[in-house]
């Protein structure tokens, strides 16, 4: 009866993450790992998140600034080539393994700050991602919907259409990763295509119909007056178009996937990082084209009251186009081609958090060991898409302000992060326009947070149900050993070859003055304490507690003699109990004999004791290091002995 959930679970936990096996415990992938895409290919997984904001975008951009549409576009542009894309060209050469700004952020705090600073992110970035996939899916069932030819039979169905989407990316991303890019190449070489074709066809209509520049220009000019004042205006409304900036995270994310040069290593793989620059230019050349080309003809050629919610370019302007100048068959293909795009823009949202998410929270212990497999994460993921898709009813607009917030969010903090990295560099001139870029950029995220204050909410949620799960992780996890590896020097070596030829006794001591006093009160204490014969010798174990917050460690032991007569193995570690038993399992191992360790009580309350082992790897040590050797020996005849007295 239990080869079926076996065979399933194998199935579930079969390998690591693509992304995450570059990184596991910092070691490089193995041969058979992937060995990387042509960078275009790459660029068109990145490109379904970021092209397919065309089926959106210009309806949002004429809905925010109304005639100004072209004006405020022209800004973003603007801001994407002279602001994001520098931005992340340098995030892509400071962090090319994929983890993208939030490693540099990571790198400036340590502890729990540090942590708790790197989680704040990670929620705005599952924000980012997770609303891509659903904010996506439910604008191509919009799509779907609005189609001439089945809008009677599916109206009203928007819900479950999306949720049948939904569903449908995630049984793509079981199936495996690398099915993905191919799909993804297929779905935008088409998409691009067709709208070249629509671009063309509004750019020919605008052309040969003269008047329609003429009373877009004089309305533009009865309604701002001059020139300076339409430019202040499109800065203004400008944060409301920043779902035009999404695609970049996303860009650094899958870089792992980008196929490097054969000389590359780990440590510098520069055909990676130049595959990587390519895609991010290439994707923000081709956006801005298409940006300013649809903003201006659907702003043109459109009635304002289309835009509106309930009119026939609600979220679907290029449609529209495609429709009124091309026929009702190109519109359908167009549909058609739209409806897949934005379903597959989740693809990218979904290998961003594939490759986010694994590489902090299990190495923090802040989620199980199955988080680091592909497919339990992808059932996660799908399952609180579910929830989001619920939750705003399938509403495209209602879910802009949370998707703008998560991207603004991380646009600003690679800035910032990136600007750090020039400082630290000393690159003066780098440093400057970064810091520009950033201000530019935090305005931007503080303007929209107050316009849309929903977004931050939302980001707030993900955010607190990110620290929340976490934390509870990490306190399930607090009894395991977690010690990756105990290596001994030479002096450790020598001491635990002579106490193997006899009953082997550690002394764990607390490191005071460290004088020839403390060690002899210590061995005399513990000899009257626990009855222990004169002729009995004893090694004394010290714990330094670096880093706290830290989950995973390797153990380096060192021996020395102090004071010409007592021996002593130093070890450092985020954990005394856990650098305890991890010793005391490892010289068991070595030494073929179960070693004993002494212990005094620690003063104060257990509850008490247990918060400062639980933040600072510290505090109720006997009971602790023994609970962490019987979760890793079952076995109580080979488990080492705990004394306490």
């Amino acid at each position: 009866m239990s080869a079926h959930p076996s065979r399933l679970r194998a199935w579930m936990l079969e390998g690591l993450s693509d992304m995450a096996r570059h990184q596991q415990g910092g070691q490089p992938a193995p041969e058979s790992a992937h060995r990387g895409q042509r960078w275009w290919r790459v660029m068109c997984l990145t490109g379904v998140d970021y092209f397919s904001t065309l089926g959106y975008q210009p309806g949002i951009a004429a809905l925010a600034a109304g005639l100004l549409s072209p004006v405020a576009t022209i800004v973003l542009v603007i801001v994407t080539l002279a602001g994001a894309l520098p931005v992340y060209r340098r995030v892509a050469e400071e962090s090319p393994h994929g983890e993208g700004s939030i490693a540099m952020l990571e790198r400036l705090l340590s502890f729990w700050q540090g942590k708790l600073f790197v989680l704040t992110l990670l929620g705005f970035a599952a924000t980012d991602f997770l609303i891509t996939i659903t904010l996506s899916a439910a604008d191509a069932s919009t799509h779907l919907v609005e189609n001439p030819h089945l809008t009677s039979v599916l109206h009203g169905h928007e819900m479950i259409i999306t949720l049948f989407l939904v569903a449908l990316l995630g049984a793509v991303f079981l199936k495996g990763f690398l099915e993905a890019i191919g799909v993804a190449v297929a779905l935008v070489g088409l998409y691009l295509a067709l709208n070249v074709v629509v671009v063309v066809v509004g750019l020919w209509h605008v052309a040969t119909a003269s008047h329609v520049v003429t009373d877009w220009s004089t309305a533009l000019t009865a309604q701002h007056g001059n020139v300076l004042a339409m430019v202040g205006v499109a800065l203004l409304v400008f944060p409301k178009l920043a779902l035009g900036l999404s695609g970049f995270e996303t860009g650094v994310a899958v870089m792992p996937h980008v196929q490097g040069d054969a000389s590359d290593t780990e440590e510098n793989p520069a055909g990676r990082i130049r595959g990587t620059k390519k895609l991010l230019t290439t994707a923000a050349v081709i956006m801005s084209c298409f940006l300013i080309a649809t903003s201006f003809i659907t702003t043109l050629l459109i009635p304002a009251q289309e835009f509106e919610s309930g009119g026939q370019a609600n979220g679907r302007a290029l449609a529209y186009l495609a429709h009124e100048y091309l026929g009702n068959a190109f519109g359908t293909v167009y549909d058609v081609s739209t409806i897949c795009i934005l379903w597959f823009a989740g693809a990218s949202a979904m290998a961003g958090l594939l490759n986010l998410m694994p590489r902090y929270l299990p190495r923090y212990g802040m989620a199980p060991h199955w988080a680091r497999a592909v497919r339990p994460m992808v059932l996660v993921f799908t399952l609180v898409a579910f929830l989001v898709t619920w939750i705003f009813d399938a509403d495209v607009d209602a879910q802009g302000g949370a998707y703008a917030t998560g991207v603004l969010v991380l646009i600003s903090s690679a800035a910032i992060a990136v600007t750090i990295a020039a400082r630290k560099a000393r690159q003066r001139g780098w440093t400057v326009g970064f810091a520009v870029i950033s201000a530019v950029f935090l305005y931007t995220t503080v303007v929209n947070v107050f316009e849309r204050p929903d977004g931050v909410k939302i980001g707030a949620c993900f955010i607190a149900g990110i620290i929340l799960i976490s934390l509870l992780s990490r306190l399930a996890r607090a009894f395991e050993l977690r010690v990756t590896s105990v290596t001994l020097d030479d002096m450790a070596q020598r001491f635990v070859r002579d106490m193997s030829h006899r009953r082997i006794r550690f002394i764990a001591n607390e490191p005071d003055r460290r004088d020839i006093a403390e060690y002899r009160d210590k061995i005399q204490q513990i000899r009257a304490d626990n009855d222990i014969p004169a002729e009995d010798d004893f090694v004394f174990v010290e714990v330094t507690v670096l880093d706290p917050s830290e989950f995973e460690s390797g153990l380096t032991v060192r021996g020395a003699v102090l004071h010409e007569r007592y021996r002593v193995l130093t070890l450092e570690s985020s954990s005394i109990p856990n650098a305890l038993a991890a010793l005391l399992l490892h010289v068991r191992d070595a030494s073929g004999q179960r070693p004993h360790i002494y212990f005094e009580w620690t003063e104060g309350t257990p509850f008490a004791n247990f918060l400062r082992f639980f933040l600072f790897g510290q505090g109720e040590v006997a009971p602790v290091t023994r609970e962490v050797l019987r979760e890793a020996e079952p076995d109580r005849n080979r488990r080492p002995r705990v004394h306490v007295g």
